[in-house]
């Protein structure tokens, strides 16, 4: 597994949690990475999206204010670090690399795009 997200767990509403995607010895073909999440008997979704060349990022309507990914200087490791949180964010989150190429927007969090995934951490917030 060349992806390995933690920082999981369960937070009352209005509560933080930061997520780490440990990338360590993984080989990028794309200079970018992505979060998504999954509630039961939904679809997955994209959360957040980060291009390493310069920081730039992009954020779903629903997370925008209150969750912000980030990545070390080596890219071995992207945060997302999340505040006020809602009953309604709660999923498993994944990270996921190797979009079939660098889009910015909002075909940035299209999953199916990306090729190498985590196995996902989960996070309830009741």
């Amino acid at each position: 597994v060349q992806l390995v997200e933690s920082g999981g767990g369960s937070v009352q509403p209005g509560g933080s949690l930061r997520l780490s995607c440990d990338a360590s010895g993984y080989t990028y073909s794309s200079n970018c990475m992505g979060w998504f999440r999954q509630a039961p008997g939904k679809e997955r979704e994209g959360v957040a999206f980060v291009y390493f060349g310069g920081g730039r990022t992009y954020y779903a309507d629903s997370v925008k204010g209150r969750f912000t990914i980030s990545q070390n200087n080596a890219k071995n490791m992207v945060t997302l670090q999340m505040n006020s949180l809602k009953p309604e964010d709660t999923a498993m989150y994944y990270c996921a690399a190797n979009p079939s190429r660098v889009i910015f927007g909002s075909l940035s969090l299209l999953p199916i795009r990306y090729k190498d995934w985590g196995q996902g951490t989960q996070v309830t917030v009741s």
